[in-house]
């Protein structure tokens, strides 16, 4: 079944986003797993899959049942384009990360809201996060930004 989601469209970009879900400012999304009372899982948005490019590895130091908190650095990402930490956006502890990745970290960036989620943790998100509409509000603001400065821009030199 799919989720329900809102559109965004903004210049060349265009993506789905998840309604009930939540989001950070850091691109991340936040969703409680069903059936687990204070599980969630963790991944990234749309926006922050296409400026990473495709995954190819990640790696989780942070242990199981370890403590976390917003801004705290739980872990790192590969991708083609460039290597990332991995930031908390959650408090409470750490739930494991996404075994799934070990097989196909591309998976990320094809199916980022379900099955390529990158970590789930025990707790309550961020006390600054944004709702669908609060989210796009602010990429929206990042894109025009970003269009001024003349970032993806045809012909402009891409970093």
């Amino acid at each position: 079944m799919a989720l329900p989601t809102v559109r965004f469209k903004h210049s060349r970009f265009s993506a789905r986003f998840p309604e009930a879900y939540r989001y950070s400012r850091s691109h991340y999304w936040m969703a409680p797993v069903e059936g687990q009372e204070g599980l969630w899982r963790v991944g990234f948005t749309k926006f922050a899959t296409r400026m990473l490019g495709e995954l190819v590895d990640c790696e989780w130091p942070t242990k199981e049942g370890d403590p976390i908190e917003p801004g705290k650095n739980i872990g790192w990402v590969e991708g083609f384009k460039a290597a990332s930490d991995v930031y908390s956006v959650m408090n409470g502890h750490f739930a494991g990360g996404n075994p799934y990745l070990k097989q196909d970290a591309c998976v990320v960036r094809t199916d980022p809201y379900e099955v390529g989620w990158l970590y789930a943790a025990r707790g309550e998100p961020e006390a600054d996060h944004l709702d669908v509409h609060g989210y796009i509000e602010y990429l929206s603001g990042i894109i025009h930004r970003m269009a001024e400065e003349g970032h993806g821009e045809e012909g402009a030199p891409e970093d």
